[in-house]
Protein backbone atom coordinates (compact mmCIF):
# COMPACT_ATOMS: atom_id res chain seq x y z
CA UNK A 1 0.00 0.00 0.00
CA UNK A 2 0.99 3.41 -0.65
CA UNK A 3 0.93 6.15 1.89
CA UNK A 4 0.88 9.65 1.04
CA UNK A 5 1.27 12.25 3.78
CA UNK A 6 1.09 16.22 2.39
CA UNK A 7 -1.53 18.42 1.18
CA UNK A 8 -2.27 18.39 -2.41
CA UNK A 9 -0.49 21.84 -3.50
CA UNK A 10 2.80 20.03 -2.21
CA UNK A 11 3.39 18.27 -5.61
CA UNK A 12 2.67 17.62 -8.88
CA UNK A 13 1.20 15.37 -11.08
CA UNK A 14 -1.38 12.33 -10.65
CA UNK A 15 -1.14 10.16 -7.38
CA UNK A 16 -2.47 7.32 -9.47
CA UNK A 17 -1.41 5.08 -13.23
CA UNK A 18 -4.81 4.82 -14.23
CA UNK A 19 -8.17 5.73 -12.09
CA UNK A 20 -9.13 4.73 -8.89
CA UNK A 21 -12.37 4.92 -6.91
CA UNK A 22 -12.33 6.80 -3.51
CA UNK A 23 -13.20 6.57 -0.14
CA UNK A 24 -12.53 9.25 2.38
CA UNK A 25 -12.98 10.14 6.51
CA UNK A 26 -11.76 10.20 9.15
CA UNK A 27 -10.95 6.61 9.73
CA UNK A 28 -10.02 6.53 13.35
CA UNK A 29 -10.51 2.82 14.34
CA UNK A 30 -11.62 1.62 10.96
CA UNK A 31 -14.40 0.29 12.42
CA UNK A 32 -17.16 -2.04 10.59
CA UNK A 33 -18.67 1.11 8.97
CA UNK A 34 -15.48 2.41 7.85
CA UNK A 35 -14.81 -1.23 6.38
CA UNK A 36 -17.90 -1.40 4.52
CA UNK A 37 -16.85 1.99 2.79
CA UNK A 38 -13.52 0.49 1.52
CA UNK A 39 -15.35 -3.21 0.17
CA UNK A 40 -17.66 -1.08 -1.55
CA UNK A 41 -14.45 0.49 -3.00
CA UNK A 42 -13.36 -2.95 -3.83
CA UNK A 43 -16.24 -3.78 -5.27
CA UNK A 44 -16.76 -0.88 -7.81
CA UNK A 45 -13.39 -0.92 -8.76
CA UNK A 46 -12.53 -2.13 -12.40
CA UNK A 47 -9.89 -3.68 -13.78
CA UNK A 48 -6.58 -1.59 -13.51
CA UNK A 49 -8.81 1.49 -10.72
CA UNK A 50 -6.76 1.76 -7.72
CA UNK A 51 -8.49 1.69 -4.40
CA UNK A 52 -7.71 4.66 -2.00
CA UNK A 53 -8.57 6.14 0.75
CA UNK A 54 -8.40 9.49 1.67
CA UNK A 55 -8.25 10.64 5.49
CA UNK A 56 -6.94 13.76 7.98
CA UNK A 57 -4.73 13.81 10.37
CA UNK A 58 -5.01 15.36 12.62
CA UNK A 59 -8.73 14.52 13.32
CA UNK A 60 -10.66 17.85 12.13
CA UNK A 61 -12.42 17.93 15.41
CA UNK A 62 -9.06 17.79 16.80
CA UNK A 63 -8.26 21.13 14.98
CA UNK A 64 -11.51 22.72 15.48
CA UNK A 65 -11.35 22.04 19.37
CA UNK A 66 -7.56 21.79 20.45
CA UNK A 67 -8.57 21.93 24.09
CA UNK A 68 -11.57 19.13 23.65
CA UNK A 69 -9.99 16.84 21.57
CA UNK A 70 -11.68 13.24 20.54
CA UNK A 71 -9.99 10.07 22.01
CA UNK A 72 -8.26 8.37 19.46
CA UNK A 73 -9.19 4.72 19.06
CA UNK A 74 -5.72 3.99 16.41
CA UNK A 75 -2.85 5.63 16.01
CA UNK A 76 -1.39 6.49 12.48
CA UNK A 77 0.32 2.93 12.45
CA UNK A 78 -2.58 0.91 13.55
CA UNK A 79 -4.88 3.10 11.29
CA UNK A 80 -2.46 1.91 8.04
CA UNK A 81 -1.67 -1.13 9.66
CA UNK A 82 -5.68 -1.84 9.15
CA UNK A 83 -6.39 -0.32 5.99
CA UNK A 84 -3.39 -2.67 4.38
CA UNK A 85 -5.22 -5.69 5.61
CA UNK A 86 -8.43 -4.45 3.40
CA UNK A 87 -6.22 -4.65 0.38
CA UNK A 88 -6.10 -0.50 0.25
CA UNK A 89 -3.78 0.12 -2.72
CA UNK A 90 -3.17 4.05 -1.80
CA UNK A 91 -3.67 6.11 1.53
CA UNK A 92 -3.36 9.50 1.28
CA UNK A 93 -3.14 11.05 5.04
CA UNK A 94 -3.86 15.05 4.54
CA UNK A 95 -2.28 17.44 6.85
CA UNK A 96 -5.59 18.76 8.39
CA UNK A 97 -4.52 22.77 8.96
CA UNK A 98 -6.08 25.99 8.49
CA UNK A 99 -5.01 26.09 4.93
CA UNK A 100 -6.68 22.74 4.67
CA UNK A 101 -9.49 23.72 6.49
CA UNK A 102 -9.90 26.70 4.02
CA UNK A 103 -10.39 24.93 1.00
CA UNK A 104 -13.69 24.98 -0.52
CA UNK A 105 -15.30 21.82 -1.11
CA UNK A 106 -14.99 22.22 -5.06
CA UNK A 107 -11.53 23.07 -4.62
CA UNK A 108 -11.30 19.61 -2.50
CA UNK A 109 -13.33 17.86 -5.38
CA UNK A 110 -10.97 19.62 -8.17
CA UNK A 111 -7.19 19.15 -6.59
CA UNK A 112 -7.06 16.15 -4.48
CA UNK A 113 -10.35 13.82 -6.53
CA UNK A 114 -9.78 14.92 -9.80
CA UNK A 115 -6.52 16.58 -10.13
CA UNK A 116 -4.62 13.86 -7.63
CA UNK A 117 -6.65 10.55 -7.87
CA UNK A 118 -8.09 10.30 -11.10
CA UNK A 119 -11.48 9.43 -9.60
CA UNK A 120 -13.36 7.36 -11.10
CA UNK A 121 -16.20 6.61 -8.73
CA UNK A 122 -16.15 8.17 -4.93
CA UNK A 123 -17.31 6.20 -2.01
CA UNK A 124 -18.70 7.87 0.89
CA UNK A 125 -21.38 7.45 3.96
CA UNK A 126 -24.87 8.85 2.85
CA UNK A 127 -24.46 11.89 5.60
CA UNK A 128 -20.91 13.12 4.20
CA UNK A 129 -20.23 16.41 4.66
CA UNK A 130 -17.17 18.04 3.38
CA UNK A 131 -15.13 21.24 2.49
CA UNK A 132 -14.74 24.70 4.05
CA UNK A 133 -17.43 25.10 7.14
CA UNK A 134 -18.90 21.42 5.80
CA UNK A 135 -20.31 23.42 2.40
CA UNK A 136 -20.68 20.06 0.58
CA UNK A 137 -22.90 17.42 0.86
CA UNK A 138 -23.84 14.14 -1.17
CA UNK A 139 -25.53 16.52 -3.58
CA UNK A 140 -23.22 18.71 -4.42
CA UNK A 141 -20.74 15.62 -4.38
CA UNK A 142 -22.80 14.16 -7.55
CA UNK A 143 -23.58 17.72 -9.25
CA UNK A 144 -19.70 17.94 -9.62
CA UNK A 145 -19.23 14.37 -10.10
CA UNK A 146 -21.54 14.98 -13.29
CA UNK A 147 -19.54 18.24 -14.44
CA UNK A 148 -16.17 16.55 -13.80
CA UNK A 149 -16.58 12.95 -14.93
CA UNK A 150 -16.55 10.63 -11.61
CA UNK A 151 -19.64 8.51 -10.61
CA UNK A 152 -21.05 8.70 -6.72
CA UNK A 153 -21.97 6.02 -4.28
CA UNK A 154 -23.32 6.11 -1.13
CA UNK A 155 -23.21 3.27 1.46
CA UNK A 156 -25.80 3.50 4.40
CA UNK A 157 -24.09 2.99 8.14
CA UNK A 158 -23.92 0.22 9.23
CA UNK A 159 -25.39 -1.26 12.39
CA UNK A 160 -25.25 -3.41 15.64
CA UNK A 161 -27.14 -4.00 18.35
CA UNK A 162 -30.15 -1.94 16.74
CA UNK A 163 -27.43 1.52 16.85
CA UNK A 164 -25.58 2.97 14.14
CA UNK A 165 -21.57 2.18 14.31
CA UNK A 166 -19.61 4.79 14.70
CA UNK A 167 -16.22 5.71 16.10
CA UNK A 168 -17.51 7.97 19.29
CA UNK A 169 -19.88 4.98 19.86
CA UNK A 170 -16.85 2.57 20.48
CA UNK A 171 -15.23 5.54 22.64
CA UNK A 172 -18.03 5.58 24.85
CA UNK A 173 -18.17 1.86 25.07
CA UNK A 174 -14.48 1.31 25.94
CA UNK A 175 -14.84 4.46 28.30
CA UNK A 176 -17.34 2.20 30.42
CA UNK A 177 -15.49 -1.05 29.81
CA UNK A 178 -17.60 -2.86 27.38
CA UNK A 179 -14.85 -4.42 25.33
CA UNK A 180 -17.34 -6.83 23.68
CA UNK A 181 -19.55 -4.69 22.15
CA UNK A 182 -16.26 -2.42 20.92
CA UNK A 183 -14.64 -5.45 19.52
CA UNK A 184 -17.78 -6.07 17.59
CA UNK A 185 -18.01 -2.85 16.58
CA UNK A 186 -14.55 -2.39 15.72
CA UNK A 187 -14.45 -5.85 14.07
CA UNK A 188 -11.39 -6.98 15.85
CA UNK A 189 -10.29 -6.53 19.59
CA UNK A 190 -9.37 -3.05 20.95
CA UNK A 191 -5.55 -3.23 21.47
CA UNK A 192 -3.02 -1.39 21.80
CA UNK A 193 0.61 -1.72 21.79
CA UNK A 194 4.29 -0.36 21.94
CA UNK A 195 7.76 -0.80 22.81
CA UNK A 196 8.92 -1.41 26.71
CA UNK A 197 10.06 1.92 28.26
CA UNK A 198 12.25 2.41 31.10
CA UNK A 199 10.34 3.86 34.11
CA UNK A 200 10.99 5.29 38.02
CA UNK A 201 11.30 1.37 38.74
CA UNK A 202 8.39 2.22 41.73
CA UNK A 203 5.72 -1.24 40.61
CA UNK A 204 9.58 -3.38 41.09
CA UNK A 205 10.12 -1.73 44.69
CA UNK A 206 6.29 -2.32 45.46
CA UNK A 207 6.75 -6.16 44.43
CA UNK A 208 4.83 -5.48 41.37
CA UNK A 209 7.09 -5.08 38.31
CA UNK A 210 5.77 -3.40 35.41
CA UNK A 211 6.69 -3.13 31.26
CA UNK A 212 5.96 0.35 30.61
CA UNK A 213 4.44 1.77 27.04
CA UNK A 214 3.95 5.49 26.18
CA UNK A 215 0.53 5.91 25.29
CA UNK A 216 0.86 7.13 21.21
CA UNK A 217 -2.92 7.83 20.44
CA UNK A 218 -3.96 10.72 23.08
CA UNK A 219 -6.38 11.36 24.37
CA UNK A 220 -7.21 7.70 25.65
CA UNK A 221 -10.50 6.36 25.40
CA UNK A 222 -9.81 4.23 28.77
CA UNK A 223 -7.52 4.13 31.58
CA UNK A 224 -7.74 2.69 35.05
CA UNK A 225 -6.89 -0.64 36.31
CA UNK A 226 -7.63 -3.93 34.20
CA UNK A 227 -7.27 -7.28 33.17
CA UNK A 228 -5.79 -8.21 30.05
CA UNK A 229 -4.15 -9.96 27.91
CA UNK A 230 -0.47 -9.15 26.69
CA UNK A 231 2.42 -10.70 24.03
CA UNK A 232 6.12 -10.36 23.62
CA UNK A 233 7.13 -9.95 20.13
CA UNK A 234 4.49 -11.92 18.95
CA UNK A 235 4.51 -14.79 21.17
CA UNK A 236 1.85 -16.28 23.36
CA UNK A 237 -0.19 -13.97 24.92
CA UNK A 238 0.18 -13.85 29.02
CA UNK A 239 -2.33 -13.01 31.50
CA UNK A 240 -1.28 -9.72 33.54
CA UNK A 241 -2.83 -6.96 35.05
CA UNK A 242 -2.58 -3.27 33.82
CA UNK A 243 -2.89 0.22 34.86
CA UNK A 244 -3.62 3.11 32.25
CA UNK A 245 -3.48 6.33 33.23
CA UNK A 246 -1.21 9.03 35.11
CA UNK A 247 -0.71 6.85 38.73
CA UNK A 248 -2.15 9.70 40.79
CA UNK A 249 -1.00 7.49 43.73
CA UNK A 250 2.87 7.93 42.60
CA UNK A 251 2.64 11.41 41.55
CA UNK A 252 2.88 10.40 37.74
CA UNK A 253 2.05 12.91 35.04
CA UNK A 254 2.93 11.23 31.53
CA UNK A 255 0.15 9.00 30.61
CA UNK A 256 1.67 5.17 30.54
CA UNK A 257 0.21 1.82 29.92
CA UNK A 258 1.59 -0.14 33.03
CA UNK A 259 1.69 -4.17 32.55
CA UNK A 260 2.35 -6.59 35.75
CA UNK A 261 2.59 -9.94 34.09
CA UNK A 262 1.77 -12.56 36.73
CA UNK A 263 4.77 -14.92 37.62
CA UNK A 264 6.94 -13.58 35.10
CA UNK A 265 10.33 -12.11 35.78
CA UNK A 266 12.10 -11.25 32.66
CA UNK A 267 14.44 -8.16 31.10
CA UNK A 268 11.94 -7.19 28.67
CA UNK A 269 12.79 -3.13 28.14
CA UNK A 270 12.77 -2.41 24.62
CA UNK A 271 10.27 -5.59 23.29
CA UNK A 272 6.89 -4.61 21.31
CA UNK A 273 4.03 -5.26 23.37
CA UNK A 274 0.70 -5.89 22.28
CA UNK A 275 -2.47 -5.37 25.10
CA UNK A 276 -5.63 -6.65 24.62
CA UNK A 277 -8.20 -5.52 27.23
CA UNK A 278 -10.33 -7.98 28.72
CA UNK A 279 -12.39 -6.44 32.07
CA UNK A 280 -11.83 -3.11 33.79
CA UNK A 281 -11.48 -3.64 37.54
CA UNK A 282 -11.71 0.18 38.72
CA UNK A 283 -10.66 4.00 37.86
CA UNK A 284 -7.59 5.13 38.80
CA UNK A 285 -7.53 5.96 42.60
CA UNK A 286 -5.20 8.00 45.24
CA UNK A 287 -4.29 6.49 48.57
CA UNK A 288 -3.16 8.07 52.14
CA UNK A 289 -0.37 5.64 52.18
CA UNK A 290 1.96 3.17 50.23
CA UNK A 291 0.23 0.08 52.42
CA UNK A 292 -2.85 1.24 50.99
CA UNK A 293 -1.73 0.93 47.77
CA UNK A 294 -0.09 -2.32 47.93
CA UNK A 295 -3.33 -3.40 49.34
CA UNK A 296 -5.20 -2.43 46.87
CA UNK A 297 -2.99 -4.05 43.84
CA UNK A 298 -2.93 -7.67 45.68
CA UNK A 299 -6.72 -7.15 45.75
CA UNK A 300 -6.42 -6.09 41.76
CA UNK A 301 -4.16 -9.33 41.13
CA UNK A 302 -6.66 -11.64 42.65
CA UNK A 303 -9.96 -10.14 40.60
CA UNK A 304 -7.36 -9.86 37.85
CA UNK A 305 -6.76 -13.28 37.80
CA UNK A 306 -10.37 -14.58 38.16
CA UNK A 307 -11.76 -12.50 34.97
CA UNK A 308 -8.54 -13.80 33.02
CA UNK A 309 -9.34 -17.34 34.29
CA UNK A 310 -13.04 -17.13 32.46
CA UNK A 311 -11.91 -15.56 29.41
CA UNK A 312 -10.41 -16.97 25.96
CA UNK A 313 -6.96 -16.10 25.37
CA UNK A 314 -6.64 -14.16 22.16
CA UNK A 315 -6.07 -15.97 19.13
Amino acid sequence: MRVIRNRPEWERGKYVSGRSVVTIGNFDGVHRGHQALVERCRALGGPGDAVAVVTFEPLPLAYFRPDQPPARLSTVYQKLDVLKRLDVDLTWMLRFDRRFASMSARDFVARVLVEKLRARCVVVGEDFRFGRGQEGDVEMLRSLGTELGFDVSTVASVRAEGQRISSSGIRQQLAEGKFAEAERWLGRPFRMEGRVVRGAALGRKLGYPTANLRVRAQPCPLGGVLAVFSRINGGPWLPAVSNLGRRPAVGGREPLLEVHFFDFDKDIYGQRLDVQFVAKLRDEANFACVEDLVEQMKQDEVEARARLAVAGRPE
